[in-house]
């Protein structure tokens, strides 16, 4: 509350932002542990639940992340769905869509102009398709702590992102990506070990 109260003061943007920020998380099925740092406007849609830990920093603003492609950040959840985010995570204008459910863990970092898609929003089936939703397969999406997924990434339904590890710019990932490693391209495909992280893996315990 101290820091939503601190922004009203910064300027008349900033003011009305702020506002509509804290309308639209009060007025939606969302819950925070603190209210999130917002650069812009959010956009939220849907029934489903958005949960938003401490130490949150969001930026929705074209002019704070060229590599965000001037969008704003987005959360959409479906009626059953569920977007989980941990503590001390950074997102920049991305998008996240939930029919089930996205966990973002502690100190996860979302890089600008991402897609995070626990579902395929058509059915497979071609005379179901021109109708979204009916028969759409789902599953969820699980970023796990310290993770980093870099600009324009996509990310599909039934992925786990392992603690650590890396997406390069630009990758679309089909397939489960095991801790400490550094995966890209179209799709994505195993780079290397993140040898950083595994030597001090041993000795070294991460912040909570």
């Amino acid at each position: 509350m101290l820091r939503f109260l601190l922004n009203l003061l910064k300027s008349p943007v900033k003011f009305y932002n702020s506002i509509f920020n804290f309308a639209l998380l009060r007025l939606t099925n969302s819950n925070y542990s603190s209210f999130p740092i917002i650069v812009g406007k959010l956009v939220r849609r849907g029934k489903g639940k958005l949960i938003i830990g401490n130490h949150v920093k969001i930026n929705s603003e074209t002019y704070i992340n060229p590599v965000g492609l001037g969008s704003k950040t987005m959360f959409y959840v479906g009626p059953e769905g569920q977007i989980k985010i941990g503590n001390h995570v950074g997102i920049s204008s991305s998008l996240f869509f939930a029919n089930e459910s996205i966990v973002i863990e502690d100190y996860a970092m979302i890089g600008g102009g991402c897609q995070i898609l626990d579902n395929d929003f058509h059915s497979l089936y071609s005379k179901d398709r021109p109708t979204q939703g009916l028969n759409v397969k789902s599953a969820p999406i699980k970023i796990e702590e310290h993770a980093f997924i870099g600009a324009s990434s996509i990310i599909i339904k039934g992925i786990t992102i392992g603690a650590r590890s890396i997406v390069a710019a630009g990758s679309v990932v089909t397939k489960s990506i095991p801790p400490n490693e550094i995966w890209g391209g179209n799709p994505a495909t195993f780079i290397k070990k993140n040898r950083l992280e595994l030597q001090e893996s041993n000795s070294f315990s991460y912040e909570k």
